[in-house]
């Protein structure tokens, strides 16, 4: 063991440098720019005198360098708390940290720092991937510990890492047990900070035109569903989400308002499944159209929209059972028809012209839909990139460009038919989804937004109308990938015709899904239904506490008994193995070792009888001794006995 006030050395300095780089290193892709070439600037100074042996800088320097950090942090986030500021001022110290780090017990406390900083990473990422990059980092870490245990010559770096994944593997088993039996606590530890989903992206409160056509840009993962049975047609696949009432001339939006809710008449078998909904920083939950049951800790609105008592900042499972042919709202509260028919009279004048147009026309109002959604089948086009619209938007797309998404077809039909006496809303959320044959489950991405209307008709209620189907109905049987212009900017995953990445991307969707389910999603419910098909029923913090205790110490117990049997049978020592094999060589050639005969007596027997062989014999009892019962304990030395052996011949 090497002394803990002993001067580092440029070998320990080097890799300490480089497990610290490596943890830090993903930090630098959310980070302000400033920050990351001051940490680069840190890491090249202390290499830089490391490799040539100069002083460190004085402690004065690194105080001043260290309150301009801090200062400077807090300029760019305006706060020293919450996860970025956080983190950004960790690793900034941390850098500081490695330019006074003069002894070993520096470097094993910075070795320290560094485990912590590699939970950090899993602030922004519980993936997989960034799971077995922290697992290569902290390996490293461990080998540079283990590094540290060595005064002189050391062995090869690669011998070092192979210690540390020994290390690691034998703590499995301990934290297996640890993972399994540890009381949960309600939602992941990732989202106690407060900015921990500040970059969540997904469907708004608000619709403008162009709002969900960017997000039809995105292959992210909305929300992931299992069916208990076979999974229903692409055409049935509508996903409820925020409905849309209101509307100010140009953008629709969400008000949540409480009465009683129409009865529902259901037709048909209901569908059970479960969803697993990704974090979204909203309340909204989504279910197929039309949700029959609500799930716990949620409320549903009068108009069917299911929200979250909480907003969904964590990974969400939740089971639901919908009914895809069913009519509800043949007697409608007044309230809500009244709001489904207001139009601002200053906005999109043809528009609403048009839709008193089709009422004199008609008095039916499934004509005036009819008609409708004829005028969108002529001379329309369905693409990502449509124009920019003005003031009067409705009108500019109605007369002008003819060129839209989902949004701008769901809001220019919803206007005329507003404006022709028919009430109607907006419901957004996403159409479709993609069947992942590996798990038979189904993937919604943020590309499958969609929009489409309800009206309400006498006798009927309310009635799903998409009008997009109208000019594009390839989207709603296929998916968005078939229906726009192969000009578009769809992302590269979601077009079909690179079927091997294609595979490739649901393989890892699969295990990736796998890893959510029974790693990031072993909530304290999953953990009580795992326990009590183990036979534990009634599973409180203080039976898991007690299960623990004695589960962890039986496992220590095993692991050091098994460690201690393995030490017995076989000799580790590579000093006296080295000697053994030297006796061994000379017992063959007829010159045996005493029982009671020492390496000194041995060695001048030998000479005597084998004067040839003295030189040889002198050189590796010298070494044996000075390793056995000397001072002397380096590598080096252990390494030229061992080549000393190997070289001997009697």
């Amino acid at each position: 063991m090497t002394d803990p006030k002993q001067p580092l050395p440029w070998r320990h300095v080097r890799w300490l440098l480089a497990s610290l780089a490596l943890v830090a290193a993903p930090h630098t892709l959310h980070m302000p720019g400033w920050t990351v070439a001051l940490i680069v600037t840190l890491i090249a100074w202390r290499a830089y005198v490391g490799y040539a042996r100069l002083k460190l800088p004085n402690r004065w320097l690194l105080l001043l360098v260290a309150a301009a950090a801090t200062i400077g942090v807090f300029l760019s986030y305006r706060t020293l708390f919450g996860r970025d500021a956080g983190v950004t001022l960790l690793v900034v110290m941390l850098g500081l940290k490695l330019l006074e780090t003069r002894t070993l017990r520096d470097a094993m406390l910075l070795s320290f720092l560094g485990y912590f900083l590699v939970i950090t990473n899993f602030l922004y990422s519980q993936t997989i991937g960034t799971g077995l990059y922290m697992l290569g980092c902290t390996v490293i870490i461990t080998a540079t510990m283990v590094s540290l245990n060595f005064a002189e010559a050391e062995p090869p770096f690669r011998v070092q890492l192979r210690t540390a994944a020994m290390l690691l593997a034998q703590s499995v088993p301990l934290m297996l047990v640890l993972f399994l039996l540890f009381p949960r606590v309600p939602g992941p530890l990732w989202g106690l900070p407060r900015d921990a989903f500040a970059g969540a992206s997904g469907l708004s409160d608000t619709m403008t035109p162009g709002s969900l056509s960017s997000l039809a840009l995105s292959d992210a993962v909305a929300f992931r569903v299992r069916f208990e049975s076979q999974i229903p047609r692409a055409k049935d696949l509508y996903w409820r989400g925020p409905l849309m009432w209101d509307f100010d001339g140009r953008t629709w939006s969400v008000q949540f308002f409480v009465y009683n809710a129409p009865r529902i008449e259901a037709e048909g078998d209901p569908v059970s499944y479960e969803v697993t909904l990704e974090p979204h920083n909203r309340r909204w939950l989504f279910a197929l159209d039309l949700p029959a049951v609500i799930p716990p800790r949620s409320i549903a609105g009068t108009d069917y929209q299911l929200y979250s008592v909480q907003p969904v900042n964590n990974r969400l499972r939740y089971d639901m059972t919908s009914l895809l042919n069913a009519r509800f709202g043949e007697v409608e509260n007044r309230y809500s028809l009244h709001r489904a028919l207001q139009v601002p009279a200053r906005y999109n004048p043809r528009a609403q012209e048009l839709g008193r147009a089709l009422r004199q026309k008609h008095a039916d109002d499934e004509d005036i839909i009819a008609e409708m959604l004829g005028l969108f089948r002529r001379n329309f086009v369905y693409t990502l990139e449509p124009p920019l619209l003005g003031e009067h938007p409705v009108d500019e797309f109605l007369f002008s460009t003819r060129s839209g998404f989902c949004e701008h077809y769901a809001s220019a039909f919803a206007v005329v038919m507003r404006a022709a006496g028919i009430p109607t809303r907006i419901v957004t959320g996403y159409q479709g989804g993609e069947v992942n044959a590996l798990g038979n489950y189904l993937i919604v991405r943020q590309a499958d937004a969609h929009a489409w209307t309800e009206v309400w008709l006498k006798g009927r209620g309310w009635v799903r109308v998409d009008p997009t189907f109208a000019v594009a109905p390839v989207r709603v049987d296929t998916g968005i990938f078939a229906a726009v212009p192969r000009t578009d900017p769809l992302p590269l995953m979601v077009r079909t015709q690179f079927e091997f990445l294609r595979q490739v991307r649901l393989t890892w969707d699969y295990m990736a899904n796998a890893w959510n389910q029974w790693v990031l999603g072993y909530t304290p419910e999953r953990q009580r239904w795992l326990l009590a098909n183990a036979g534990v029923d009634d599973a409180t913090w203080q039976k898991l506490t007690a299960i623990l205790f004695v589960l962890a110490g039986g496992i220590v117990a095993m692991l050091t008994a098994l460690a201690l049997r393995r030490l017995k049978s076989r000799v580790r020592d590579p000093v006296r193995i080295a000697y053994l094999r030297f006796c061994d060589a000379l017992r063959r050639r007829g010159l045996p070792r005493g029982a009671a005969e020492g390496p000194v007596d041995y060695a001048r027997r030998l000479e005597r009888a084998r004067p040839d062989l003295a030189p040889a014999v002198e050189t590796i009892t010298r070494l044996y001794v000075a390793l056995r019962y000397g001072a002397e304990s380096s590598a080096g030395s252990v390494i030229e006995l061992q080549r000393r052996v190997r070289q001997f011949s009697a």
